[in-house]
């Protein structure tokens, strides 16, 4: 029985537990506070991961370290950094493969689908950081200090999965209100669901043949926000969905208040246009199919409101 080591107790990082946990491997899930699912075979610890010192020790034996970690939107300057010098400074202290959680904001704006082969090419703060902290990464790699790879998403669908449209637009349609999204609402855009991230980083995790190099998770077909507003009305009786395009102007207003919205300015780009992330190359090679994304929907709306959804006569929010 292996021991597997998870720097995160958000959606990834707890779907991830419950993934290795399943099979039958030891796992250890390390968070601030010590959270994430009660399940037989998670031993949850209270840590603070950018203590170097301290990974390491938590890390040490363990087949696999798996940085499902997410600091504050508007702190990854600031906290991504130690956080991946000290994920690098466990891996290569264990031996442990260090397998990372990443995501698109480090190609930039590009045209057409999002390929692994991309270069980077980051037109945001938020993507030369995580453009940084892969490159690092990858050095080590190549150096021979320590073993990994990446596994990248678009935005998540699925219990707890954060983003402009489970924050902003989901809510209000469960709710029967019109919903405001800072985006193009009809421009295809991939939806990726956490239970395939997590299969994801398990499947690479244990193919020697996949580390040192990046992975785009199964993802299914683009979906328009105004698409997947129409659904989730669908899905739940909800009356039907009523969104409109959030201005700009006031996306700038908010972000004076609001640190999430005043982050959100800088990638526009990934929501006022198409946004679209090819797969195939994950699916080819370790036989991972994207979850349907009704599944993946009905998942996050249960996350919100219960798996009981009141449908037209109200529905629990945020």
């Amino acid at each position: 029985m292996a021991l597997h080591v998870i720097v995160g107790a958000g959606p990834v990082g707890s779907a991830t537990a419950r993934l290795l946990a399943a099979r039958g491997d030891e796992v250890r899930l390390l968070s601030r506070r010590g959270g994430g699912p009660a399940v037989d075979g998670v031993e949850r610890l209270a840590a603070d991961a950018t203590d170097a010192a301290a990974l390491a020790r938590h890390t040490a034996g363990a087949a696999a370290l798996y940085s499902c970690a997410g600091p504050a939107y508007h702190r990854w300057p600031a906290d991504w950094p130690p956080l991946g010098a000290a994920l690098r400074h466990a891996a290569e202290a264990s031996g442990a493969v260090l397998v990372t959680t990443g995501n698109l904001y480090a190609y930039g704006a590009v045209d057409g689908p999002m390929t692994e082969r991309l270069p980077m090419r980051p037109n945001s703060v938020k993507g030369e950081v995580r453009a940084k902290l892969w490159a690092d990464a990858l050095a080590a790699h190549e150096a021979g200090r320590l073993r990994t790879a990446e596994v990248r998403g678009s935005d998540y669908l699925g219990a707890g999965a954060l983003s402009a449209f489970t924050a902003l637009v989901l809510p209000k349609v469960l709710a029967g209100k019109r919903a405001a999204a800072p985006a193009d609402l009809d421009a295809p855009y991939s939806w990726t669901y956490v239970g395939d991230v997590a299969r994801t980083l398990v499947a690479v995790a244990a193919d020697e043949g996949a580390w040192g190099r990046p992975w785009h998770v199964p993802t299914p077909p683009p979906m328009s926000v105004r698409a997947l507003a129409t659904r989730a009305a669908e899905l739940t009786g909800a009356p039907a969905a009523r969104v409109r395009t959030m201005p700009r102007i006031a996306l700038r207003l908010a972000g004076v208040f609001n640190p999430t919205a005043r982050e959100l300015l800088e990638v526009q780009y990934q929501l006022r246009g198409p946004f679209v992330l090819d797969s195939a190359a994950a699916t080819a090679a370790f036989g991972i199919e994207p979850t349907p994304t009704d599944d993946a929907l009905r998942e996050t709306i249960e996350g919100l409101t219960g798996p009981k959804h009141p449908g037209k006569s109200g529905a629990a929010t945020r």
